[in-house]
């Protein structure tokens, strides 16, 4: 069996320490150079050792002042569901207001956007033909939990009432609500979740660690003629949220 890396060894080290209560929430740790010289490792195994703890919510890092024991956060839970889609609300606002969370979002849209290869790929559209992107910041209680960015055709919703998914009198309706006034049915969307770490800009935007775990989740909504209307990439960071998926039954 091959042995462990240094890095993970310690890393346990300090799990089982806090396990045992010898440091608590809150608590200081000792430098990296005290903890190296303790079990002989080097100041670059015990960084990488903090890290991945940060990354998991066990530990946490302050900018000039050391590194921590994390506080307990409570998760958020996030409910991927089509069946919750409401035609007066949001299935995120319902999310938060389960956990007594205040719900909310932030918001920017750029039309005429032309789209990537992948994004265009996604939408069954030619490379570089327009797009409405609207990029997200979702809240609770005022704290970034969740990222999305979303594109949809320009030449779907061009010059109706609802081509502006946070503007006009449908802002705010959700995909499948402001489609419908348009006369677009949509049928059902497809997920593919994927977990990797966190880029710069996500951790900075989340405020999470640069290499903590993220759930990558590309979401396609499609109409009842199979043609996608909207697409977009979700950020879900680990540390404050879990997903959970309600399948319908159909009898």
């Amino acid at each position: 069996m091959p042995e462990q890396p240094p890095y993970l060894r310690i890393a346990d080290e300090l799990r089982r320490r806090i396990a045992e209560r010898e440091w608590t929430p809150g608590d200081r740790l000792p430098s990296r150079a005290q903890i190296g010289q303790e079990h002989g490792v080097g100041e670059n195994v015990v960084r990488r050792a903090q890290e991945l703890l940060i990354s998991q919510g066990v530990l946490e890092g302050r900018a000039g002042s050391g590194t921590y024991v994390a506080e307990p956060r409570q998760r958020v839970r996030m409910v991927r569901s089509a069946a919750r889609e409401q035609p007066d609300s949001s299935p995120f606002w319902a999310d938060m207001k389960a956990v007594g969370r205040n719900g909310g979002w932030e918001s920017r849209t750029d039309a005429k956007v032309p789209a990537p290869a992948e994004i265009a790929a996604r939408l069954g559209i030619g490379g570089g033909e327009l797009c409405v992107r609207t990029i997200y910041e979702f809240l609770a209680d005022r704290r970034p939990v969740q990222l999305s960015t979303s594109w949809e055709p320009y030449d779907l919703t061009g010059g109706t009432l609802v081509v502006l998914p946070e503007g006009g009198p449908h802002a705010g309706a959700g995909v499948v609500n402001r489609m419908a006034e348009i006369g677009v049915i949509v049928s059902h969307a497809v997920e593919q979740p994927e977990p990797r770490q966190a880029t710069v800009e996500e951790a900075s935007l989340l405020g999470i660690h640069k290499a903590a775990l993220v759930t990558h989740i590309r979401r396609t909504y499609y109409s009842d003629q199979g043609q996608p209307v909207e697409t977009a990439d979700i950020i879900v960071p680990a540390a404050l949220c879990e997903i959970v998926y309600e399948i319908p039954i159909n009898r």
